[in-house]
């Protein structure tokens, strides 16, 4: 039985702490789920399993996954080292209409509040076998949330002046913007130079692993 979300922090984090240290294959076991042999197929499993034993209740809405508080859940794959293999994918990106403003948008939603759930992802590990990490509640630090900021604004002029297509996953410091469709064929609308709607690829904001590094790195003890 999915549990109702969690009404605080403290009760989201004591939740984070029951199941860390725990096998995946535990965890699904409690939560009455079967566990994949791998994520070849099964991309997004891990998050949604953890969703689940936590009680996230915002589904696909571009709202924090835990509402009622207003914290974000993101699962983190981490190597033998402790640190990320991989960007954090954070929402899709508006690709029509006007920007809005920093204060309002998805990415500054979505992050302003973030539950850190790190999990072993070393391939030579079986995926029933890989455990859950410690938890970290964080929020961006002024000087992140400048960076954030900046590169949100930057990214999304580019949007909205029609140039989606000259943006790379070289734009950004520590935000950008890459393709996000389960295949080639996966189109959305969005706006070209002169302002007109055209089919293009659905895009993602994704934080770069360099910036998810310096989030562990600040918060956990790594060995020298």
């Amino acid at each position: 039985m999915r549990p109702l979300s969690p009404d605080t922090e403290e009760e989201l984090l004591e939740r984070a702490n029951a199941v860390a240290g725990l096998a995946l294959g535990q965890v699904a076991t409690q939560a009455g789920w079967s566990c994949p042999a791998n994520l070849r197929r099964n991309k997004g499993w891990t998050g949604q399993l953890l969703e689940t034993v936590l009680g996230a209740s915002a589904g696909s809405l571009a709202e924090p996954d835990f509402q009622t508080i207003g914290v974000e859940l993101k699962t983190l794959p981490i190597d033998t080292r402790g640190l990320p293999k991989e960007s954090t994918y954070v929402c899709t990106v508006p690709l029509e209409g006007s920007a809005g403003s920093w204060e309002d948008s998805w990415v500054h939603n979505k992050l302003r509040r973030v539950l850190w759930v790190p999990i072993e992802a070393d391939p030579t590990i079986p995926l029933p076998q890989r455990r859950v990490g410690t938890p970290l509640l964080w929020s961006p630090d002024p000087q992140q949330e400048a960076a954030l900021k900046q590169d949100w604004e930057e990214l999304m002029d580019m949007v909205c002046l029609g140039e989606l297509e000259k943006i790379t996953a070289h734009h950004g410091s520590i935000l950008q913007i890459r393709p996000k469709a389960a295949d080639a064929k996966s189109l959305t609308w969005g706006i070209d130079a002169a302002g007109s709607r055209v089919p293009t690829t659905p895009r993602g904001f994704y934080l770069r692993s360099r910036f998810t590094t310096e989030i562990l790195q600040r918060h956990y003890l790594f060995p020298s």
